[in-house]
């Protein structure tokens, strides 16, 4: 288990550096490389990405400085439970979404 976290923490950070980094960590966790715990941040990272700007879409519309504030302030929460966990090597599932992302991406 430690062995895996330790193989597969690089990708996991790597994992929440923009949505370019989520899709390069996508192929460090290729075949002979692959670990469960990469795996995990890489479906937590691309999900928090994905629904940002699924979502900020349609945010945008709203024209308001609070709900756009709050927006930002929601996933940047997010973003840094997800790569404390990487960092501090623990699988832990970002708050509200997590579970769906896990399940979403079960095939990464």
């Amino acid at each position: 288990m430690q062995n895996d976290i330790q193989k597969g923490k690089n990708t996991a950070i790597v994992a929440y550096m923009t949505i370019i980094g989520a899709v390069i960590s996508i192929f460090m966790n290729q075949e002979e490389n692959k670990t469960d715990f990469g795996s995990f941040h890489i479906r937590q990272g691309l999900g928090i990405f994905l629904s940002f700007f699924l979502l900020g879409y349609f945010v945008g519309y709203a024209d308001s400085w609070m709900v756009s504030g709050a927006f930002y302030l929601f996933y940047f929460i997010l973003w840094i439970y997800g790569f404390l966990g990487a960092l501090q090597g623990q699988k832990k599932e970002i708050p509200l979404l997590g579970k769906f992302f896990q399940n979403l991406f079960k095939s990464l």
